[in-house]
C-alpha cells in the first residue's frame, strides 16, 4: 500500500474513528446480534441479517483504517520552503484564459473534496501546483488533454 499524506489533525480524527468503531461499535453490534439471536429460527431473521451486515461493515472499516494509519506520513511545516504550495497550506490562483480566481486548500489524501476546493497531489491540478511559488504560471493538463494556465497568486501557511 502507498503512503497516505495526512495532516495531524485528520489523523488524529482517524484515530478517534478507529478507536470508537473497535470499542463502542463494535459493542453495540455485538448486543444487536445477540438480541436478533433470541428471536429463534436465523433462517428468516432479517434482524439477525442486518446485524451481521453491519459487523461486516463495521470490521472493514476498522481493517481500511489501521491500514491508513499504518501507512500513514505526517505533513509538516518543514517538508516543503515556507515559501512553496504545499499539503497543509491554501493558496490563491489566477485561471488565466477565464481571468477567474479561486482559493484552494491543499490536503492529504484523505481530505480531498474537489467541491469545496480540497485537492491533494493526486490530482493532476494538485500534482502541477506542489513547490510552486508565489508569481509561477503552471500550466495543468486535462483529462481531456487541454492545457489551462494558473497564475499562483498567493501562499496562505
Amino acid at each position: 500500500m502507498k503512503q497516505e499524506m495526512l495532516t495531524q489533525e485528520n489523523l488524529d480524527k482517524l484515530k478517534d474513528e478507529l478507536e470508537y468503531l473497535k470499542t463502542v461499535k463494535m459493542a453495540e453490534v455485538a448486543e444487536q446480534i445477540k438480541e436478533a439471536r433470541s428471536f429463534g429460527d436465523l433462517s428468516e431473521n432479517a434482524e439477525y441479517d442486518e446485524a451481521k451486515n453491519e459487523q461486516g461493515r463495521v470490521n472493514s472499516r476498522i481493517l481500511e483504517l489501521e491500514q491508513i494509519i499504518k501507512h500513514a506520513v505526517v505533513i509538516t511545516e518543514d517538508m516543503y520552503a515556507a515559501d512553496e504550495i504545499s499539503p497543509g497550506c491554501r493558496f490563491r490562483v489566477l485561471d488565466i484564459e477565464m481571468d477567474e480566481e479561486e482559493e484552494y486548500h491543499f490536503v492529504g489524501t484523505q481530505e480531498i473534496d474537489p467541491i469545496n476546493n480540497k485537492i491533494s497531489d493526486e490530482s493532476p491540478f494538485g500534482k502541477a501546483m506542489l513547490g510552486k511559488k508565489v508569481g509561477a504560471i503552471v500550466d495543468v493538463e486535462t483529462p481531456s488533454k487541454d492545457v489551462i494556465k494558473f497564475k499562483v497568486l498567493e501562499i496562505i501557511k
